[in-house]
């Protein structure tokens, strides 16, 4: 893993317009990603983690210039993205792909595998002649443990596990720097899940790739994380090195998640202390004043409802809350 960084993300903000009536006339807007910043060292997994509509795939879409970016900046490979056009991004696109969640819905049924898989090299100009192609198309599959002959199947004759290796070798195809995974075991069965996992970090060794990782599932994240932030209502309130955020996490609802996750020992189970989050997710629409997660918070002050917390950092970890001034 090297010290430079292959991406910089700097106050990201992402809004999307809230519309009523027949004419779409609008009347609002919702801050989905609001001042997001983070960076990803060459070689690194980075995960993004949080309840769902937390903004986590929102910023992997911006990342991608997949959605369009309000404010802030966007570094990739030394190179200023946020304002690029869709041509200036096509290069760009070669060097960063994504897997999606669902392996079912992100596959063409009508195609066979071997296509899809050497779509990217068709669409930009890199398939060269055909041996070439099939030779590469060969390769990719056998690098993410498919059977040469199964190039002339389609997407229905595979499990689901199959598909996401399907996916995992599309992704591969132009030799990228930057993968995005945006919950690539979710929709799996938890047999496949490690499989899948296991997959990706090998891959990760020999290719020497970096991944920013979205997911819900701490279990996951904490086996194949370099390091985590946690989004709460389009913000990071806590980052830090997977150690340190598993072992000793600080934000109030970074304790509350973790303590989410069962423990395999039944002992160990009822011997941890209740972690609880109360109340419901507020509307990203009217979010609260203040610290946005004073309203299910435990420890909050009446500071929390007045005033947002800066991002500050207390020895390894990085986090926007008062009980941390």
């Amino acid at each position: 893993m090297s010290d430079s960084n292959i991406l910089e993300v700097r106050d990201l903000q992402v809004h999307f317009p809230v519309t009523e009536g027949l004419l779409k006339r609008q009347v609002g807007s919702i801050a989905a990603v609001n001042g997001v910043s983070f960076h990803i060292k060459r070689g690194e997994t980075f995960s993004l983690v949080g309840e769902s509509g937390c903004g986590k795939s929102t910023t992997a879409l911006s990342v991608l210039k997949m959605e369009s970016v309000l404010g802030g900046q966007i570094i990739f490979d030394g190179e200023d993205i946020t304002h690029h056009s869709p041509a200036q991004m096509r290069g760009i696109r070669r060097k960063m792909q994504m897997v999606y969640q669902d392996p079912f819905g992100s596959l063409n049924p009508r195609m066979k595998v071997g296509s899809i898989i050497g779509e990217p090299l068709r669409v930009h100009g890199m398939a060269g002649d055909k041996a070439q192609y099939h030779a590469r198309i060969k390769s990719l599959m056998k690098t993410v443990g498919l059977l040469e002959d199964m190039a002339e199947r389609y997407p229905h004759e595979f499990s689901g596990g199959q598909r996401q290796r399907i996916c995992i070798a599309r992704a591969l195809a132009l030799d990228p720097k930057l993968i995005i995974c945006d919950e690539p075991v979710s929709a799996l069965d938890v047999s496949i899940q490690a499989q899948v996992v296991n997959l990706l970090m090998d891959l990760q060794e020999r290719l020497g790739l970096t991944y920013l990782f979205i997911a819900h599932d701490l279990s996951v994240v904490r086996h194949i994380s370099n390091r985590v932030a946690v989004m709460y209502l389009g913000k990071i309130v806590e980052e830090a090195d997977r150690d340190t955020l598993f072992q000793t996490p600080k934000h109030p609802y970074t304790k509350a998640l973790l303590a989410a996750v069962p423990e395999a020992d039944p002992e160990l189970e009822a011997q941890r202390a209740e972690q609880l989050i109360i109340g419901e997710i507020p509307s990203l629409r009217s979010p609260p004043s203040g610290c946005t997660f004073h309203t299910r918070c435990v420890d909050a002050m009446p500071i929390c409802q007045q005033q947002a917390p800066d991002r500050t950092t207390d020895g390894a970890s990085t986090l926007a809350c008062h009980l941390y001034p």
